[in-house]
């Protein structure tokens, strides 16, 4: 886990509020309904990565999802979902890593991550958190990103970000994955400023017979 952005991340969760902090929704409908309209079932295995303090894990338990995993680098930000959930957190696994340490050990129908991508301003970065992907997302399975817009803001909790257009995006994720959907968002932040979010929808591409699937 790289300590600087694992001390980042804890600042912010013990110095402000969840309902003050600039991503903060009241409720996540957007990835609420993505995330419904991906799975053809709530037995589907679901990862939320970065998750910080978002209310998405507590909405997918009363819509009846069953296999959720929550990730962020925060332990703080853990510690709150937990005690919101209180005795319903005992049905998530939780995972406090830096995505890019993350080494999971099965896979996922859908990989949902609503800003955290952005902020992967490096490269090699970038092809990390891809790589990932490709190894923890099942065979027909969905990858679910929303980063700043070509318009949005070009820093988030004083960190520079990366912004794309879905065309962009999805590029960013190689061939592996083909752009099934996506959508423009504004993002209205708790001191009412407007961001503007980019949202895709990747499906997993068939591996074609005897061709490699990380080809």
């Amino acid at each position: 886990m790289t300590a600087a952005r694992a001390g980042h991340w804890e600042q912010v969760y013990e110095t402000r509020l969840t309902d003050e902090v600039s991503w903060y929704q009241a409720e996540p409908s957007i990835s609420r309904r993505l995330v419904a309209g991906a799975t053809h079932g709530a037995d589907a295995a679901v990862v939320d990565v970065g998750a910080g303090a978002s209310r998405l894990v507590d909405l997918l338990l009363e819509d009846g999802f069953t296999d959720l995993t929550v990730l962020d680098v925060s332990s703080r930000a853990l510690a709150v979902l937990q005690e919101r959930l209180g005795q319903r957190s005992g049905q998530v696994t939780w995972v406090r890593n830096d995505v890019l340490d993350w080494q999971p050990d099965r896979t996922f129908d859908v990989w949902h991550d609503r800003a955290v991508f952005h902020f992967l301003t490096d490269p090699q970065d970038r092809s990390r958190y891809v790589g990932l992907v490709r190894r923890a997302v099942a065979a027909h399975g969905i990858v679910i990103v929303a980063t700043f817009a070509t318009d949005g803001p070009t820093h988030c909790s004083g960190l520079p970000v990366t912004r794309y257009d879905a065309a962009g995006l999805a590029e960013a994720f190689g061939g592996e994955f083909e752009l099934d959907h996506s959508e423009r968002e504004e993002h209205a932040t708790p001191s009412g400023a407007v961001q503007p979010f980019t949202w895709v929808v990747l499906r997993r591409r068939e591996a074609r017979e005897g061709q490699p699937r990380d080809a």
